[in-house]
C-alpha cells in the first residue's frame, strides 16, 4: 500500500498561509541526563503547528507579531526551522516560559503572557495573513494563547473574508475565537473534546451527547469536524457521515502537542490535494506518534506516512441528523490562489 502523501504528484510543492497570534519562547532545563541540558525553542500552537507542517514537506507562510528582545530571538529561531516569516512590530515583547524537566515530571519557573495586540498591530497582522493566503494552497487558523490578544470578532472576518475569494480554511480554535470563525464559516475544523464541551456549555458524558454537540457545532458553521478525545479513538463528521479514528496506541512520553500534531497533518493532506478519509488517517498517525516523542510539533514524515496505513476509519451507526444537506458540493478546491 503506497503512503498517503506519494498518492498525490503536487505533496512537495503545496504551501499554506498560517496565522498564529501569540508566538511565544519556550526555555527548558532538562534534568534527565547526568549532565543539565538548557534548551531554547519557539512555541506556542501555531509554530507547534507550522513545525509538523515543515516536517511534512509543505511550505509555511507564517503570520504573526513580533516584538522586543524576545521577538527578535523568535524570529530567528524560526528561520532555521525554514518558515516564510510574514512578520508584523508589535509594541509589545512576544511571551515566553522557562520549565525545569526532571525525571519526576516539569514545573513551570516563570512565564510571561502574550501582549494584546493594538488596533494597527491587528490590521496588519490581517493584511499579511490575507495576502498570504490568497497565494496559498490552503489557510490555516490557529487560537490566541489567550483571548485578551486579539477581538474575537477578527476571526469571523477572516474566515468570512478568506473563503469568499475561494480559501479553504482550516482552523483550530476554542473559546471566542472558535465562536467567532465559526459565523465567518469554516471547511474543517478541529477541537478537543474539552473545547467542544465548553463550547456548547455541557459535559459530554456519553457518546451521543458528543455526537449531538458534534451536530450543533457544524449547524453553526464548520462544514466538517474532527474532535480529539485524548487516548480514546477520535470522532469525526463530514458533513453527515460520522467516523471513529482508530490507529495504535502508545505509552504516552509527552502528553501535550498530539491534537496539533493532528491537526497539522490534516491541513498538509489537504494541501497535497488528499481526500479526507485519507487526511484523517494521516493526522491520526501524527497525534499517535507525537505522544512518544518530546518536542511538540516533531516526527518524522516517513514514519507518520508507514503508520497511517495502520489507522481505521469505522463508520459508526448512531443517527446523524442531515441539515447540512447530502446535496453540498465537494469540499472546496485546495487552492487560494486565484486561477492563472
Amino acid at each position: 500500500m503506497g503512503s498517503p502523501a506519494s498518492e498525490s504528484a503536487r505533496g512537495d510543492h503545496a504551501h499554506v498561509a498560517l496565522l498564529a497570534p501569540s508566538p511565544i519562547l519556550t526555555v527548558t532545563l532538562e534534568r534527565d541526563g547526568s549532565e543539565p541540558e538548557l534548551h531554547l525553542h519557539a512555541g506556542g500552537q501555531g509554530f507547534w503547528v507550522a513545525r509538523m507542517l515543515r516536517n511534512l514537506g509543505i511550505g509555511v507562510a507564517f503570520c504573526a507579531p513580533f516584538g522586543g528582545e524576545i521577538g527578535t530571538v523568535l524570529r530567528a529561531l524560526m528561520e532555521t526551522e525554514g518558515l516564510e516569516l510574514h512578520p508584523v512590530e508589535s509594541g509589545g515583547w512576544n511571551g515566553a516560559y522557562v520549565h525545569d524537566r526532571g525525571r519526576e515530571g516539569h514545573a513551570t519557573v516563570g512565564e510571561t503572557r502574550s501582549p494584546s495586540l493594538a488596533r494597527h498591530e491587528a490590521d496588519a497582522l490581517y493584511a499579511a495573513m490575507v495576502s498570504a493566503a490568497l497565494q496559498a494552497s490552503l489557510a490555516i487558523l490557529t487560537g490566541p494563547r489567550s483571548e485578551e490578544v486579539i477581538d474575537p470578532d477578527f476571526y469571523r472576518r477572516l474566515a468570512g473574508d478568506l473563503r469568499r475569494n475561494g480559501c479553504t480554511v482550516a482552523a483550530d480554535l476554542s473559546g471566542r475565537a472558535l465562536a467567532a470563525a465559526l459565523t465567518g464559516g469554516v471547511d474543517v475544523l478541529h477541537v478537543s473534546e474539552r473545547e467542544l464541551s465548553e463550547h456548547i456549555g455541557t459535559p459530554l458524558s456519553e457518546l451521543s451527547i458528543t455526537v449531538a454537540a458534534m451536530e450543533q457545532v457544524r449547524d453553526q458553521g464548520a462544514r466538517h469536524l474532527i474532535v480529539s478525545r485524548g487516548p480514546r479513538p477520535a470522532l469525526a463528521l463530514l458533513e453527515d457521515r460520522l467516523v471513529e479514528l482508530s490507529g495504535p496506541t502508545f505509552e504516552a512520553r509527552e502528553h501535550r502537542g498530539a491534537g496539533d500534531s493532528m491537526f497539522a497533518a490534516i491541513a498538509a493532506s489537504l494541501a497535497w490535494g488528499l481526500s479526507l478519509d485519507q487526511a484523517l488517517r494521516l493526522g491520526t498517525a501524527a497525534g499517535a506518534l507525537n505522544a512518544v516523542r518530546r518536542g511538540l510539533g516533531s516526527g518524522s514524515r516517513a514514519d507518520i506516512e508507514r503508520l497511517a496505513g495502520e489507522v481505521t476509519l469505522r463508520p459508526l451507526d448512531l443517527p446523524v441528523r442531515d441539515d447540512a444537506g447530502s446535496t453540498a458540493e465537494p469540499l472546496p478546491g485546495t487552492t487560494c490562489a486565484p486561477d492563472t
